[in-house]
């Protein structure tokens, strides 16, 4: 699961330590803080909703959470981000989530009898992430078939790392990667610590790395575009505020928000 970014109050875990925490303290002294009746009803009606969200959505659904929150007071999101492939079983192994987006239609499918009917909310693309100022000299796909380059990419189970394997496929070309990873923020790791001199990620994560890794662009001719779908859960105990936030997602507000963080508008979302 990745958690990286500011809103480390949404990982489930940390909560879940946080409950266990406040389970042993002792109780408030009366008068402090105001009314705790108050306080405390106020808090069992806020609706706690589960985004499940794939990890290359990690910076935008960031963003587009807290200004969520911000005009809906009444809920608060959780983000369980993780690659898609590892989003959509734990769906089906029956983990609580009100709405899944993810980055491509085949995980969305495996779980289609479980889901509302998705709607595509994004595109993305494929670059190539080199250490900056590239100076292994990595122009394009062709030059990751280099017997003297370091290549990781994302397993062929993960979306990048199927858009990947597309890619190359359609341009003859054999890479044999040093490893293969399970999210496509780990194939962005390996290059930022020199344990990789390339990676074939989404453009997104070049630009969320804010200049620990450089992007190469792969023409749009060679490139494979990434479908992002979202939808709710059929299983949802919070089926208005689920679709509120697909809805907030599929907004001119939320599709600014995502062309912020480098994403492309989904023509049919």
């Amino acid at each position: 699961m990745d958690t990286r970014g500011p809103r480390s109050r949404r990982v489930a875990l940390w909560s879940a330590l946080l409950l266990l925490t406040l389970a042993t303290l002792p109780p408030l002294v009366a008068g402090c803080g105001g009314d705790q009746s108050a306080s405390a009803s106020g808090a069992d009606d806020q609706v706690e909703l589960t985004v499940f969200a794939a990890a290359s959505l990690t910076e935008s659904f960031t963003a587009l959470a807290d200004e969520f929150e911000a005009s809906n007071p009444d809920v608060s999101v959780t983000l369980n981000l993780a690659s898609s492939q590892t989003c959509a079983t734990q769906i089906r192994q029956g983990a609580p989530a009100d709405v899944f987006a993810s980055a491509d239609v085949p995980h969305m499918d495996n779980v289609a009898d479980l889901v509302e009917a998705p709607q595509v909310f994004a595109h993305n693309a494929l670059a190539i992430a080199v250490e900056p100022g590239d100076p292994l000299e990595i122009a394009g796909l062709a030059d990751l078939a280099r017997d003297d380059l370091k290549v990781v990419l994302g397993a062929p189970e993960i979306p990048v790392g199927a858009y990947a394997l597309r890619a190359l496929d359609a341009q003859g070309i054999v890479v044999e990667p040093v490893s293969l990873e399970e999210t496509v923020k780990a194939v962005v790791t390996k290059v930022e610590l020199g344990e990789a001199d390339a990676g074939i990620v989404y453009a997104t994560d070049v630009a969320a790395s804010e200049g620990e890794v450089e992007g190469v662009d792969i023409p749009t001719d060679e490139n494979v575009p990434a479908t992002y779908p979202i939808a709710v859960l059929k299983e949802t105990g919070h089926p208005t505020e689920a679709q509120a936030f697909v809805d907030y997602v599929l907004s001119p507000a939320g599709r600014a928000v995502l062309e912020r963080f480098g994403f492309l508008p989904a023509e049919d979302g």
